[in-house]
């Protein structure tokens, strides 16, 4: 078989698998398999890149970097739609159709009006081959290597009466399940929380590297349907045919004859709306027959035949009744809002957050205050506001703490941080805890039986002090040991025991977590702002434990991607004796201490002893592309501007700040053609 055949065969093969995933819920081959077949194709195509075909499932993992986002004009406009909060208006906008329509007989389609980011997608001989962000309306942004990252968007369609050219569109988002997981793993590094799902899907779609995309796992839902032929009468076949052609359209719409119906699908919704797993702000209604809409036309800003019913904010009062302030893995220490329940979203709400000590001084809210509640993004619920016009005298000041609630520890403050942090990394409590929560997780050491209080029980035992203490566990520890749980909002308990089925499973985890690689090693570690990416990169750099270790804070900053803060983290980290001792029992215990190091292949040594650093984007690399050459040749890349910097490349687009202190510190600055002729011998 020739490398091109086989490059078809296994397009087409994960192709299919792809589907019956994504489309079908299907699983037909084990992950493994997956992977070992996509790694064989992804090296077929970099041997034969000209064989890549356009719906190579390679795609998804995203790697290509865009210096910049081309702009391209909409075949079809994307028009926004009119809005409105009340049933009247909607009787009205029921009005003007049937009145534009001159007595023909009509239907509606009701969609959930999905909130993330609008995309149009457009397919030629049922490959696709452009993606682009609405922008505004008339032209948007060329973003097809992000869209290709989205595992449920077909690069490729398949099936009866597709036409050679057509569009769909759809909304883009950051599912809640994985906006809940990155934040997660930003507080768990001490990064600040993405706001919301939304923006943080506006923010993805715009990134230039789509690796990073890809890192995302977006979703898209398709709620539209364009060509220059009459492929369907109505808007309900064209869902019913991309449904069949393998697009993933939300089965939450409904064909409705009249308002009576329409009112009945936007009041069931209202609440059941909080069960799917992205945001939602109301209720798109569209005339049904594409002739009706064509007959009906447009306004200057939108269609005729469509309107948007927007829920109300989602918000309540109720009373502050007191805060609790918890301590997280880092130390920080946040309030949160105990509330008289109240109904929202369709949920009772019982706590709200606070963020921090200056969220609230900004609020002004005082204790037995009442409050407005929302819900951010309408998953968080949070407190935007103080009724003051109900405040008694039963108010009281809120005193934020000066000692850790948990262990008594003075709180300190870091410059330019809002939060406060209890210092008392090893003594305090919760810190210890979510220390054992943090390395036995899945992306770290993957110790998965020792959840649900497990670990809480080992350490109220005496049996650990550190996660390395686990590697030194027996059956004769654990068997037989249990403890009661009480919750503290309902009062019910339960009890965790260790029977002989739970302590083999137990045993058998931690074994098995010594073959975790190098890098889930090192993020185990819990090294405050070096998170699983950071930890990868590091582990690809340094090759080994000792080898991050011995290194310099100037020898980290070389790393990609690694800022003076990180490297000062890992560099005070590993100067502790304590830490020290620790990583010693971990490499005593077995675990991966080492991994491939990434090795430079040498093209020549002309920028050898020279530095750099670069801004902006560039005609023939990538960032990558740029570091890997300058280190091909001798150079090595610094993070930061300052009297050791040899040369800053200067791109498109470069930054301002970056130029300014160059100019003052008389760093030399070359363009992008000056640095091409210095590798020239």
């Amino acid at each position: 078989m020739t490398p091109q055949e086989r490059i078809n065969e296994l397009t087409d093969r994960l192709n299919a698998y792809n589907y019956q995933y994504y489309q079908k819920s299907v699983s037909e081959v084990d992950d493994f398999t997956f992977d070992q077949l996509l790694a064989e194709l992804a090296s077929l195509e970099t041997q034969h890149p000209d064989f890549r075909r356009p719906d190579s499932p390679t795609a998804r993992v995203g790697g290509t970097i865009s210096k910049e986002f081309t702009t391209v004009y909409h075949r079809f406009p994307m028009l926004s739609l009119g809005n409105t909060y009340s049933e009247e208006d909607l009787v009205e906008f029921d009005n003007r159709v049937r009145k534009g329509l001159n007595g023909q007989e009509y239907e509606y389609v009701c969609e959930l009006k999905f909130d993330g980011v609008a995309l149009s997608m457009t397919y030629e001989n049922g490959v696709l081959v452009q993606g682009a962000t609405r922008g505004d309306g008339v032209r948007g942004d060329d973003i097809t290597n992000n869209i290709r990252t989205i595992r449920t968007v077909p690069l490729r369609v398949s099936g009866d009466h597709i036409p050679p050219l057509f569009e769909v569109r759809g909304e883009g988002f950051l599912p809640l399940a994985e906006f809940d997981r990155i934040n997660k793993e930003r507080e768990d590094i001490g990064e600040p929380l993405l706001a919301n799902p939304r923006n943080a899907a506006s923010g993805t779609f715009k990134q230039q590297d789509s690796a990073a995309v890809a890192k995302r796992r977006l979703d898209c839902y398709l709620y539209s349907f364009l060509s220059n032929t009459d492929e369907f009468q109505t808007h309900e076949e064209s869902l019913i045919a991309l449904t069949t052609w393998g697009f993933n359209v939300s089965q939450t719409w409904r064909k409705c004859v009249d308002i009576k119906e329409i009112m009945l699908f936007i009041n069931e919704w209202e609440t059941r709306r909080f069960e799917l797993p992205l945001g939602t702000d109301g209720i798109v209604i569209k005339v049904n027959r594409y002739d009706q809409q064509r007959e009906l036309g447009y306004t200057a800003k939108s269609p005729r035949w469509a309107i948007a019913f927007k829920y109300k904010a989602l918000a309540a009062s109720t009373v502050l009744n007191d805060i609790r302030y918890q301590v997280g893995r880092t130390g920080a220490v946040t309030p949160v809002a105990l509330l008289t329940p109240v109904l929202l979203a369709g949920t009772v709400v019982k706590r709200a957050s606070l963020h921090n000590a200056n969220e609230i001084e900004r609020l002004g809210v005082m204790l037995h205050d009442t409050v407005f509640v929302e819900k951010g993004g309408e998953i968080i619920p949070k407190i935007t506001g103080v009724d003051t016009s109900k405040r008694t005298d039963q108010s009281r000041p809120i005193s934020y703490p000066t000692t850790c609630p948990a262990c008594g520890t003075s709180l300190v403050r870091r410059e330019s941080e809002a939060n406060f942090y209890c210092p008392n990394e090893r003594g305090c409590p919760p810190q210890r805890q979510a220390r054992f929560e943090h390395f036995i997780q899945r992306r770290a050491m993957n110790i998965e039986s020792l959840g649900e209080g497990k670990i809480e029980l080992l350490i109220d035992r005496g049996l650990v002090q550190t996660p390395a203490d686990l590697y030194q566990l027996t059956s004769e520890n654990l068997l037989g040991i249990e403890k009661v749980f009480e919750d503290e909002e309902t009062g019910k308990r339960r009890v965790v025991s260790f029977r002989e089925k739970t302590v083999e499973n137990i045993l058998t985890a931690i074994e098995r977590s010594k073959a975790q690689p190098f890098q889930s090693v090192l993020f185990a570690l819990g090294i405050r702002y070096v998170g699983n990416t950071t930890a990868e990169k590091l582990a690809d750099y340094f090759g080994s434990m000792d080898a991050i270790i011995n290194a310099s804070q100037e020898a980290l900053l070389a790393v990609p991607d690694t800022g003076p803060r990180i490297a000062e983290s890992v560099v005070i980290w590993f100067a502790d004796p304590e830490n020290r001792a620790y990583v010693a029992q971990l490499r005593a215990a077995g675990l991966q201490f080492a991994g491939e190091k990434k090795v430079v292949e040498r093209e020549g040594d002309t920028l050898e002893g020279k530095t750099f650093l670069y801004s902006g984007t560039f005609a023939n690399f990538s960032r990558e592309e740029l570091e890997a050459r300058i280190a091909a040749n001798g150079g090595r890349v610094l993070s930061g501007i300052s009297k050791k910097l040899n040369y800053l490349i200067v791109g498109e687009n470069a930054g301002p700040s970056k130029l300014e202190k160059a100019k003052k510190l008389n760093v030399p600055m070359i363009t992008e053609d000056e640095f091409m002729a210095m590798l020239v011998v």
